[in-house]
């Protein structure tokens, strides 16, 4: 009999899905067939989604495990399956009985005790034993990677006026992007990395400071121009 296929997840039960997770609940799941390294019917429970919402964004927590692994919507339904009907081993029949033996008569024998055999000595064999062949290797399905195990690029970006941005990408998914962050900050992390590092960021930070410097000895000369400019229509 064909197994019923269980429906993956629709937009709508991504939203559910959303709304448990901001609620503070871990909203439970079960795997599909489509699911890779999986069994098809266990339970997981949902922890979060990252973004983009592509591929493999959803990480759950398979039942009994300790492990987050990331799936995609085709992978997981939010359908229970039905429980697996058992089904009892057949009951081995009672043998029918025979006719009962008639009782065996004893008789004494009187065996005497066998000498001892000599050892024989061990056989040498002169010729090495043939070297077993080796067992193929057999394919196994790659182990999912788990999630947080991807390599974590981080790339910051200045502009003129000493304006700072931080990108974050783990993998192949983007986890921020063009996000503000103080010079003050920069400045204070790259002294912790190499000399190299903290040089260029000085050299930034040094040609903004005398940009900003700049505007603010003019913006001083222009409002000194105003206030005289007020004193004389006022006096």
């Amino acid at each position: 009999m064909a197994k019923a296929k269980q429906n993956s997840l629709s937009p709508e039960d991504l939203d559910h899905l959303r709304a448990e997770l901001d609620a503070g609940r871990a909203p439970a799941v079960w795997f599909t067939s489509a699911a890779v390294g999986v069994e098809a019917g266990r339970s997981a429970k949902v922890l979060a989604f990252t973004e983009p919402a592509e591929g493999d964004f959803i990480q759950v927590r398979p039942t009994g495990e300790k492990d987050e692994l990331s799936f995609s919507p085709a992978e997981l339904t939010l359908e229970k399956p039905a429980p697996r009907k058992r089904t009892p081993p057949p009951r081995a029949k009672d043998p029918e009985p025979g006719p009962a033996a008639a009782p065996t008569p004893i008789e004494h024998i009187y065996t005497p005790e066998p000498k001892p055999v000599p050892a024989k000595p061990a056989r040498t064999d002169p010729k090495p034993a043939a070297a077993k062949p080796a067992a193929a290797p057999t394919s196994r399905p790659a182990a999912r990677k788990k999630a947080g195990a991807a390599e974590v690029t981080v790339t910051l970006t200045s502009t003129a006026e000493g304006e700072w941005t931080v990108d974050l990408q783990s993998g192949t998914k983007r986890v921020l992007r063009s996000a503000p962050i103080a010079a003050s900050a920069v400045a204070q992390a790259a002294k912790l990395l190499l000399p190299e590092v903290d040089e260029a960021v000085e050299t930034v930070l040094s040609a903004a400071r005398e940009r900003h410097l700049a505007r603010v000895e003019q913006l001083r000369a222009e409002l000194d121009a105003a206030q005289r400019a007020l004193d004389e229509l006022t006096g």
